[in-house]
């Protein structure tokens, strides 16, 4: 059953084992998890790049976990980013203690390998980006979780590039 844990779920601790983790040519998903929704992203196949997909309104976590993977079955996600907001001193408070439950739950419902990226200043540079695009204080605040999460993700994204071009060094 699509979505259904299997042998070798894992959560990687670095991008590193993520990127090794990422069956080649299927995309990532990025996830930028809030307090009352989560923003959803997801790479093209190639992982060049990342697109604002959908802003999920949270409920319980079941029902959070089964939207999620209806959404990444649906885009045959191989993996899943999720933003850790650290402090802005490095530490990690209740916000990121709070992604990290929400990730191992999440890990025993898939076999999708998960990692986190540093969230900081990502919902801060969304909202720079949409008040560049004209974007009005109503639509800023209904895309502003799915385009903090592509933030998210096109940082993993990119991170994960320029590993492949060490690699290639």
């Amino acid at each position: 059953m699509p979505g259904r844990k299997a042998v070798g779920a894992v959560i990687c601790e670095t991008i590193e084992d993520f990127a090794r983790a990422v069956p080649p040519g299927r995309p990532i998903a990025g996830l930028d998890l809030g307090t009352k929704t989560i923003g959803v992203a997801i790479s093209d196949r190639l992982l060049g790049s990342a697109t604002p997909v959908e802003t999920l309104k949270r409920a319980k976590f079941g029902a959070d976990a089964a939207r999620l993977l209806e959404l990444l079955g649906g885009r045959e996600s191989g993996g899943v980013v999720l933003g850790l907001p650290r402090n802005m001193d490095g530490t990690e408070g209740p916000r990121a203690q709070s992604a990290r439950a929400f990730a191992r739950n999440l890990e025993r419902l898939t076999d999708l390998p998960m990692t986190f990226w540093d969230e900081r200043l990502s919902t801060v540079a969304a909202e720079r980006a949409l008040i560049e695009a004209d974007a009005s204080r109503a639509r800023r605040a209904e895309v502003i979780d799915k385009v903090a999460a592509a933030y998210i993700l096109q940082g993993a994204l990119d991170r994960m590039a320029h590993l492949r071009a060490e690699e290639r060094e």
